[in-house]
């Protein structure tokens, strides 16, 4: 029996790793094309992308670990029906149970990996992410170009006449209101001082203008300096229940939560139907296995997602409980009476 189960394991493994490389790369494909729109407002180098990439990877493993399990268990059995190893199983009195307890334990620990990816991993690497993009974002705010009107400051409205070869800019003007005073400066030479979000503009060369009501006032500097910090909200994280049972955000999380759930259950869910799939008669059920396995994975992730907004702690226990019912009814018709 040890061999068996070792031989079986053997053979699943090897699909597993086949199959999981070309949907994973695949699956990457999609959130470099993804990305594009990104990169289309903000300006990424090669190491900020592979930055957001790492910060993708859970939702990247999310999907592509249970689907190639599914497909890799289902292929591994129907290669034993093909090759009539899985007749020889059977003279040989091994049951259905046997190859059931067999995928068991590996569906297990990768229902247990993908809870701790959706329900640890994932917010924190999801709120890493949002920031960063909006780090960027905000930063790009500030990609000034010279004779536009619009461009921002803080509170200041400015106003750049050139740029200059070393990436500072000359003829720079600021203008500030509000109901007590007006501010207007101009000045020769301008540059944008970035340091962790905080935008410092040194000022070189120019003079300042003050407005009251009552007053007028004059100054000429040499230098200057303007400060303002981005204004980025940025999403905060303590811990995962922190996350989960946000108060703002309470039904929209555990909503998400409950369909994580229901994924991460994916593997020990289609056990049966792993084996009712897998397991066939090659003369009459020769390729229908493909179109039953793009079925299955339709079908549970397709109402996972439609039934997303309508998710409560009643309607996924019945979904679990539904599902389960009926593949072990077509387990026992299709394989428990026959063998």
């Amino acid at each position: 029996m040890h061999k068996l189960r070792r031989y079986i394991m053997s053979s699943f493994t090897m699909l597993f790793f086949s199959i999981f490389l070309p949907l994973y790369i695949i699956a990457s494909v999609i959130f470099l094309i993804k990305m594009a729109h990104v990169t289309s407002v903000v300006q990424l180098s090669v190491a900020e992308l592979t930055k957001l990439y790492l910060f993708m990877l859970p939702d990247l493993l999310f999907y592509t670990l249970p689907i190639t399990f599914f497909i890799a268990a289902i292929l591994s059995l129907y290669k034993f029906s093909t090759d009539n190893e899985m007749i020889v199983f059977f003279a040989l009195g091994i049951k259905p149970n046997f190859l059931l307890r067999i995928f068991l334990l590996p569906a297990t620990l990768l229902s247990l990996l993908l809870f701790f990816n959706s329900i640890i991993l994932f917010p924190h690497a999801k709120t890493l992410s949002k920031n960063f993009l909006l780090y960027k974002k905000s930063e790009a705010k500030f990609n000034l170009s010279s004779s536009e009107f619009g461009h921002n400051f803080g509170g200041w409205l400015l106003y750049i006449g050139k740029e200059n070869s070393d990436g500072s800019y000359g003829d720079v003007v600021l203008f500030h209101k509000d109901k007590k005073e007006e501010l207007f400066i101009t000045a020769k030479q301008a540059e944008i001082i970035n340091k962790n979000g905080v935008l410092k503009m040194k000022l070189s060369d120019g003079e300042g203008n003050n407005y009251t009501v009552d007053t007028m006032s004059e100054m000429i500097f040499e230098e200057m300096y303007i400060n303002d910090v981005m204004r980025m909200y940025l999403y905060k994280y303590q811990d995962p229940i922190s996350y989960w049972l946000d108060p703002f955000e309470r039904d929209d999380k555990i909503k998400h939560l409950l369909k994580y759930t229901l994924f991460s259950l994916f593997p020990l869910l289609t056990l049966f139907l792993i084996l009712s799939i897998g397991i066939t008669h090659d003369r009459h059920q020769k390729g229908f296995v493909y179109l039953y396995l793009f079925i299955t994975i339709l079908l549970y992730f397709g109402l996972g997602n439609v039934l997303h907004k309508a998710f409560s702690f009643y309607v996924t226990p019945l979904f679990i409980f539904l599902w389960l019912m009926g593949s072990y009814g077509i387990y026992h018709k299709k394989i428990l009476t026959r063998f």
